[in-house]
C-alpha cells in the first residue's frame, strides 16, 4: 500500500470520529519525515519504508494494508497513553 493511499484511508476512517482528530494530528506529525517538502511526492505522507516496517511487525506482511479498526484502536491507545 502506498503512503498516499494509507493517508487517504486514514482520513476516510477518521472523518466520522472527531474525538480522535487531535490524536491523529499528533501521530501524523510523528510519522511524517522531516523535510517532506523537499522530496517527491512533496506531500506530508509517511515514508514507505516506515509503513512497510509497521505492517511487517503488525501483520507479518510488509504489503498488508492497515485496517480501519486497527487504526482506530491504535489512536485510542495513543490518546489513553497521552492522558496517563
Amino acid at each position: 500500500m502506498t503512503p498516499i493511499r494509507t493517508v487517504f484511508g486514514a482520513l476516510r476512517v477518521l472523518i466520522s470520529r472527531p474525538s480522535l482528530w487531535a490524536t491523529a494530528i499528533v501521530q501524523a506529525r510523528r510519522f511524517v519525515p522531516d523535510g517532506w517538502w523537499r522530496r517527491p511526492p512533496f506531500l506530508p505522507v509517511p515514508d514507505a519504508e516506515l509503513l512497510a516496517f509497521r505492517a511487517s511487525t503488525q501483520y507479518g506482511d510488509p504489503q498488508h494494508p492497515a485496517s480501519a479498526e486497527d487504526l482506530v484502536a491504535w489512536l485510542e491507545w495513543c490518546r489513553a497513553e497521552a492522558r496517563r
